[in-house]
């Protein structure tokens, strides 16, 4: 699987979750809907624990931070029955949780290389959109740096029983989803099964994880 190629998403995405209004915005924090709230809290906090300069070293902490603070956040089980499509569909029950936990440390892992690319950032919320859908919106934002263009990220959220959860993020007009989507899509037919495409990025998250605990060694 080409992760490198799906970096950007989650630098953009971990831009967005960090810096929330901790620099230019187009509304106060009073003004802000239920959905961008969420968004917000998840920012404020992990920007507290960038304060430590340990934690972006530390596989083990960002792995406890997202758990405890960026999970509750997005609805992992829709994303990743998107992602895989009808392949998730086919899927055993076994397959679906061996795939939403290597995809989740995947997503952990790249988030942990993107917190080396935070600098000089703001973002913008911009004013929200329904999807015609009472249960469903668009949160929109704006990744500033100076001297530079904005960058669009969008959150696609969904209103669930345990409040507003992400189920996809686009940016600058490409989703997530279906950026992943396609890749796990080719690598299942290289492979021949879901199951190798599980083990394949089982491998590949144990060998990037013994080589962070290598480097701290």
């Amino acid at each position: 699987m080409r992760v490198k190629s799906y970096k950007f998403f989650i630098q953009s995405v971990v831009l967005s979750l960090c810096l929330g209004l901790f620099g230019s915005t187009s509304v106060f924090a009073a003004d802000l809907a239920s959905p961008q709230v969420a968004i917000e809290d998840a920012s404020n906090k992990l920007k507290q624990h960038l304060q430590d300069p340990n934690f972006a070293h530390d596989f083990q902490k960002i792995t406890d931070f997202v758990n405890q603070v960026i999970y509750p956040q997005i609805d992992f089980d829709l994303i990743s029955s998107l992602v895989l499509g009808k392949l998730w569909k086919e899927a055993t029950p076994n397959e679906k949780e061996s795939f939403k936990k290597e995809f989740q440390t995947l997503l952990i892992r790249t988030y942990s290389r993107a917190l080396f690319e935070l600098k000089d950032w703001s973002v913008r919320f911009l004013p929200i959109n329904s999807e015609g859908d009472d249960k469903k919106v668009v949160v929109k934002t704006e990744i500033l740096q100076p001297g530079l263009q904005p960058i669009s990220i969008n959150y696609r959220m969904l209103n669930t029983q345990n409040g507003w959860k992400v189920y996809d993020f686009i940016i600058e007009g490409v989703s997530l989803v279906t950026n992943y989507r396609t890749g796990f899509k080719n690598d299942a037919e290289r492979a021949g099964s879901l199951q190798e495409v599980i083990n394949q990025l089982a491998k590949k998250n144990a060998e990037a994880l013994n080589n962070t605990n290598s480097d701290k060694s």
